[in-house]
């Protein structure tokens, strides 16, 4: 891929970004809260194999 045509292939992925650029359906609060309880069942897991017996 020659310089020209890379420069010219992001331009236009930056222009489609300019509309909006998200998806319908994917709310940022959904997806947010969402990786927050992964996070926290993560770090719940793990403070339980990390117990000292």
């Amino acid at each position: 891929m020659s310089i020209p045509s890379a420069a010219t292939s992001l331009v236009t992925l930056a222009e489609g970004t300019q509309h909006g650029g998200n998806h319908a359906s994917l709310s940022p609060y959904l997806t947010g809260g969402g990786a927050l309880v992964a996070l926290l069942l993560l770090l719940w897991i793990t403070t339980r194999f990390n117990r000292d017996r």
